[in-house]
């Protein structure tokens, strides 16, 4: 594939930077080539990109060049999967991470003692974790990626993230045509809507090939993107994230690794909390409005001789979240529920490295200024998707959870995440001390109430509250 993200690449004949008065006459919307290759009659159709939007891509193209776009074009608009054309994210995450990162620092496949480093870290973490959380360990094995295969790994879990979205943009995509036009116009608009599916293929793919040089795990971003049960470090990652830090190489691995065993404590041994954490992502993202106007004049706009301007017109943003009561408390559930995994993590993961090692207070801190912030892939993701996967409130919810186990002890904290609607909300994330010592609802006595309800029993036994010195 060429470097061009669609696939598209200039006759043999012309020279990379094109010709500048052809360049300047397809800005002034002329040229010799068709008007309208599609042959539709668009109602008031006054020039390439009047009502036509394809017309400004190939309007100005000689016969020779059209033939050779097109020829790309059918290849691009083969697909014929989802919104988004993942075999393209696909490749282009594979090149991306075939390119380096930004250091200079190239891919590589993990070798044996790099692998044995990584479970033998795992393995002590979760040991070490034991006595800082009820909950056993998620870890069913430990595996050491390459970037690569980090890409192969998580791909499945961005499609479900990003699917809901970029179904919104296919449907986006069509409604740009005049309505007249719709009825008559059904191949082309399934070509826009793989057009649409090939530009996210393209951005989607670029964004996971850069994150792929920064994570150095399958949970970095707080949500379980690699296969249950594996707890993953990428060693030349680790190797990156701790080369300026001080901090033996050993130190930062085994760190890392306490935190990637607790993350996969969590998601194994709280059935709901990963299709909670999706089923947010989602929430939030059917009150996602795109924007069709922009839309409209990046597809307008769009020459296929510089796809680098769909790029950087894409990077700019499209959707716009609708400012109503149910966007925002969507909003506020996944904020609230990433920062609650985060901070349990942060506190539990503290709470065993404290005692242990000398660099656990500098380690932290790097990390939740590293999470806080986010790197270049994670800003890409908020501009395709309109929302930023990162833990606003870590360091509150880290507070909350630590005042937690001072107060009802290891068991009683995790005891917490045995409901969804026992854990705290936001707002108990700015009362901390008022949601540590009020009185919690006693779900077993929910239980029972329900089973015997389901049974047939008469009695009704009434809930009960629970003291916290009693818990």
């Amino acid at each position: 594939m060429s470097d061009t993200p669609f696939g598209f690449g200039l006759p043999p004949e012309e020279p990379d930077d094109g010709d500048e008065g052809k360049k300047k006459d397809q800005q002034s919307g002329g040229g010799q080539g068709p008007a309208n290759p599609f042959g539709f009659g668009f109602p008031g159709a006054g020039g390439p990109g009047a009502d036509n939007p394809f017309a400004a891509m190939f309007g100005s193209m000689n016969p020779t060049d059209l033939g050779a776009a097109f020829q790309q074009l059918g290849q691009m608009l083969s697909y014929e999967g989802g919104p988004v054309n993942w075999d393209m994210a696909k490749q282009i995450a594979r090149q991306t991470v075939a390119q380096g990162t930004s250091d200079g620092t190239k891919d590589a496949s993990v070798g044996p003692a790099e692998r044995t480093a990584v479970e033998e870290a795992v393995r002590l973490a979760d040991l070490w974790l034991d006595d800082a959380t009820s909950l056993p360990s998620g870890s069913g094995s430990a595996v050491a990626w390459s970037r690569a295969e980090w890409v192969e790994a998580t791909l499945p879990a961005w499609k479900e993230l990003v699917d809901p979205v970029a179904e919104r943009v296919g449907g986006a995509m069509g409604d740009i045509l005049p309505e007249e036009m719709q009825a008559m116009a059904g191949p082309l608009i399934g070509m826009m809507k793989s057009m649409g599916g090939a530009m996210f293929g393209q951005q989607i793919g670029q964004a996971v090939g850069v994150l792929a040089g920064e994570v150095v795990g399958s949970t970095d971003v707080g949500l379980p993107l690699g296969p249950a049960g594996k707890a993953a470090l990428l060693p030349i990652n680790v190797d990156a994230f701790g080369k300026d830090l001080g901090v033996a190489k050993d130190e930062v691995r085994l760190y890392l690794a306490l935190r990637e065993a607790a993350h996969q404590r969590l998601f194994a041994h709280v059935p709901w909390l990963r299709s909670h954490l999706f089923g947010a992502v989602e929430g939030y993202a059917r009150g996602i409005k795109v924007d069709t106007a922009k839309l409209e004049d990046v597809v307008g706009q769009f020459d296929p001789q510089n796809p680098e301007e769909l790029q950087q017109a894409l990077q700019q943003g499209m959707f716009q979240p609708e400012d109503t009561p149910e966007q925002k408390a969507a909003l506020a559930r996944l904020e609230t529920a990433l920062a609650l995994v985060e901070g349990w993590v942060d506190a539990v993961v503290h709470a065993a490295a404290k005692p242990r090692l000398s660099s656990a207070d500098a380690l932290r801190e790097t990390l939740r200024r590293r999470r806080a912030t986010g790197g270049p892939a994670e800003q890409t993701f908020a501009t395709l998707i309109g929302l930023e996967l990162r833990p606003r409130r870590l360091r509150d919810a880290s507070r909350l959870w630590a005042s937690l186990t001072d107060a009802r002890g290891v068991d009683g904290r995790d005891a917490l995440w045995a409901h969804p609607d026992m854990l705290p909300t936001a707002s108990d994330l700015d009362d901390p001390d008022g949601f540590v010592h009020r009185e919690q609802l006693d779900f077993s006595e929910l239980d029972k109430m329900l089973g015997e309800a389901a049974g047939g029993s008469p009695e009704k036994p009434d809930l009960k509250k629970k003291d916290d010195d009693t818990e």
